[in-house]
């Protein structure tokens, strides 16, 4: 298996049979490795003049300027926001003293929840608790930082919640010393600790004498709703910088004697570095250098633009080993997967072989393309090595992986290499890889100088790892009064998430590790196919295949191609039935209340009228890891043209901690759920996309764009994460209004072809 060179090979190759069974029993030899392993972590946190720290979580001033530590990527989320106004609440600050630090690596840091989403197996689901605690433990030990799929919020509430608790406690303890009286009596209001009459105190005089005292057994949670922070919506603490300029993303670092990049890395696939005209690169004023590697070259100049016009023209030439990737070839491989032996049955309930047998059943067939990323920023990283070590700034959503790659590519101990983990400007899941900090460390050894490397558009759209393509075999058989009695679902894709962790852990190359993904039957591939419906008998199988193209993590994942699937054939079954689509859902919810107070609430509020003929009025709804969503769209077509003239979604999301940042991020997947339906994506053939300009790509404009209206349902369950949740259903939603405007059903994604 080809890899990129890994000092640490295997270091984080994840939980498997043989990894579980040590020691000969079924989790007892790994509960007893494991058990002797260090289990206590300190905060590895630099204080600065005046700061004390508190805890993982937590700094504060002799000021009274609350420090919150966030290891989380922000990416538009909201997420250095939400998580301080968690802390800051518990804590009873003023929130106009709230200040966010990014976290360094370490284990006290661990997204535990994303690594059991992403690594559990058959093997961890059988020893059932104790596999969830080994794939904690060992994302914990290996200081997996991870940011995605929504769980920021699920992963860290209570941690943050805890902080904030010790923190008011000690500082009650602090200033009831000096008053001499019982800590219980003191309270945080305001950033203000008083006891209650006339004896106040600012949280910064007694910070530094808090960190003396002991917490309690049990750690008291405050009390009533008087100055509360949660569930208001605070103003985003990253407003501010990024209104005046002030914010540094990747490509705003600048550091003395520092010189610039662009890279060329060939087609999709196997691709080495075949030759190049280095004179003609030469002619350019501020030209400096070209650095070869065996995948890719790299032009070094006095400023961005000359280093990539030196790049065009020293026109490099690339051999690409293997069939070269195309849109044909992808659709064939996806078909050959049903027929082959690899297909697995992942999900079940009922027995439908009897309900099948002699019936009629209608089916359906559905495709979607892979959808790509396109972040507003372009992959871009700035490095710095001496003899000492290596500096790299970048924004990346699993800082201690793409450490940890830097680290073998430069030859170094981990320990060497410093990452200043920054905010992204958009990711969408792209920032999960580090291939440009592994390229701006190397072009930063071999100029001798800071480089800061930025892809061109171009070079962000042929390197993107898109979306898993798939495509699906809906079968069903309907009873009495439009009942489901039986549904099968066959689903032929890749699995994104086995390729990506195959790169971003193991430091496997992209296209190989697509190729051994090929055989894997994997739940992850088909999430969110599961039928939210009460159907008696139902089953989902995966059938794995390699289509060629490497694929990446991204908004929802395969939930965005089993939302279309599974709610366009949902439809299509109302239509058949003779039922009005949303009486036809919410028959079969009865056991989901929370699913189908989404769907009424958005029907009402957007004047459902049945889904008549001509309304240009569809329905979808779906729900994502303990979040539920349904949405009403109203749209036409004008040619071959979509528009959206309305978007009506009604959300229960549990107690949001900031409802308008959760608005924005419904919104904001509701926009990214129409480009995934109008375009996002892009044909291939011989190795590289036929369109790279955003202009070319059918995106939704401003003026596509209607009138978006959000509902978010009052709930007292814990706040689940909503980054994802909206995307999914936007393309289903669509393809079914488009039916009730043409009469026609479109199964395929994008809905139409780009100009």
């Amino acid at each position: 298996m080809a890899r990129i060179p890994r000092k640490q090979s295997g270091k984080h190759q994840g939980i498997n049979r043989r990894t579980l069974l040590v020691g000969g029993g079924a989790a007892a030899g790994l509960l007893l490795a494991w058990g002797v392993w260090p289990r206590s972590y300190q905060p590895n946190l630099n204080a600065g003049p005046g700061e004390t720290i508190v805890n993982a979580f937590l700094k504060i001033d002799a000021s009274g300027q609350i420090i919150v530590v966030v290891p989380q990527t922000e990416m538009g989320q909201g997420v250095t926001t939400v998580l301080p106004q968690i802390l800051a609440d518990e804590l009873g600050a003023d929130w106009r003293t709230v200040a966010v630090q990014s976290a360094p690596i370490s284990p006290l840091y661990a997204n535990t929840l994303l690594a059991r989403a992403w690594l559990a197996s058959d093997w961890t689901r059988l020893l059932g608790d104790a596999g969830d605690w080994a794939i904690g433990q060992y994302a914990t030990r290996g200081a997996l930082m991870l940011t995605g799929g929504g769980t920021s919020v699920p992963m860290f509430r209570d941690a943050y919640r805890d902080a904030g608790a010790a923190a008011r406690v000690l500082l009650c303890k602090a200033a009831a010393a000096r008053w001499a009286i019982p800590w219980e009596s003191c309270d945080i209001q305001d950033g203000i600790i008083s006891d209650g009459g006339a004896r106040r105190m600012k949280i910064g005089d007694v910070v530094a004498d808090a960190a003396r005292f002991d917490l309690p057994d049990i750690l008291p949670y405050r009390q009533g709703q008087d100055g509360r922070l949660s569930g208001q919506d605070l103003p985003r603490l990253d407003t501010p910088s990024k209104i005046d300029g002030s914010h540094n993303f990747t490509a705003d670092i600048r550091l003395p004697d520092m010189v610039y990049a662009s890279i060329r890395q060939g087609p999709i696939g196997d691709a080495v570095l075949a030759g190049l005209d280095e004179r003609a690169a030469g002619s350019v004023t501020g030209f400096l250098k070209l650095v070869r590697q065996e995948r890719w070259v790299a032009a070094v100049a006095s400023n961005w633009w000359a280093a990539n016009k030196a790049l065009d023209l020293s026109d490099p030439v690339f051999t690409l080993r293997g069939v070269p990737v195309s849109s044909g070839g992808i659709d064939d491989a996806l078909e050959a997967a049903f027929a082959g032996s690899d297909g697995r049955r992942l999900y079940a309930q009922g027995d439908l072989a009897p309900v099948f047998e002699g019936a009629t059943i209608l089916a359906s067939e559905y495709q979607v393309d892979a959808g790509l990323h396109l972040a507003l920023e372009p992959q871009c990283a700035t490095a710095r090595v001496t003899d000492d070590g290596a500096e790299i700034w970048m924004a990346t959503q699993a800082p201690g992986l793409a450490r940890a790659a830097i680290a073998d590519a430069l030859g170094l101990p981990e320990r060497a290499v410093t990452l200043y983990p920054l905010h992204a400007g958009g990711s969408f899941g792209r920032r999960m890889d580090w291939d440009a900090g592994v390229q701006a460390a190397l072009l930063a050894r071999a100029m001798g100088r800071p480089v800061q490397l930025l892809w061109s558009r171009l070079e962000d759209v042929v390197q993107d790892r898109p979306s898993a393509p798939a495509h699906a075999r809906m079968a069903a058989k309907l009873g009495r009064a439009g009942a489901i009695e039986g549904w099968l679902a066959k689903v032929a894709a890749p699995c994104a998430l086995t390729q990506t962790w195959a790169h971003i852990a193991d430091g496997v190359l992209p296209h190989v590790a697509a190729a051994d993904a090929a055989d894997r039957a994997t739940r992850l591939a088909v999430a969110g196919m599961a039928p939210p419906y009460a159907i008696p008998n139902w089953a989902v199988d995966h059938f794995p295949t390699d289509v060629g193209l490497p694929l990446g993590f991204t908004r929802g994942n395969a939930h965005l191609h089993s939302a279309f699937f599974t709610e366009s054939f949902v439809d299509e079954l109302a239509h058949l039935s003779g039922m009005e689509a949303m009486s036809f859902r919410i028959q079969m919810l009865g056991g989901n209340p929370r699913l189908a107070h989404c769907l009424s609430t958005a029907a009402s509020m957007g004047d459902w009228q049945g889904g008549i003929a001509g309304s240009g009025q569809g329905l979808s709804a779906h729900m994502m890891d303990g979040a539920y969503a349904a949405i009403m769209v109203e749209a036409a077509m004008n040619g071959d043209k979509i528009s959206v003239s309305r978007i009506v979604a009604a959300v229960d999301a549990g107690d949001q901690v900031n409802p308008d940042i959760a608005r924005q991020q419904i919104e904001s997947g509701l926009v990214y759920g129409l480009a995934y339906a109008m375009g996002a994506s892009v044909p291939y053939e011989r190795g590289l996309p036929t369109r790279a300009i955003l202009g070319r790509m059918n995106l939704p404009r401003l003026a596509d764009i209607g009138e978006v209206t959000v509902e978010l349902m009052r709930s007292t369950a814990d706040p689940a994460g909503v980054s994802d949740l909206a995307a999914p259903l936007v393309a289903p939603a669509i393809a079914n209004a488009l039916y009730t405007w043409t009469g026609q059903r479109m199964r395929s994604l994008p809905l139409v072809g780009a100009a």
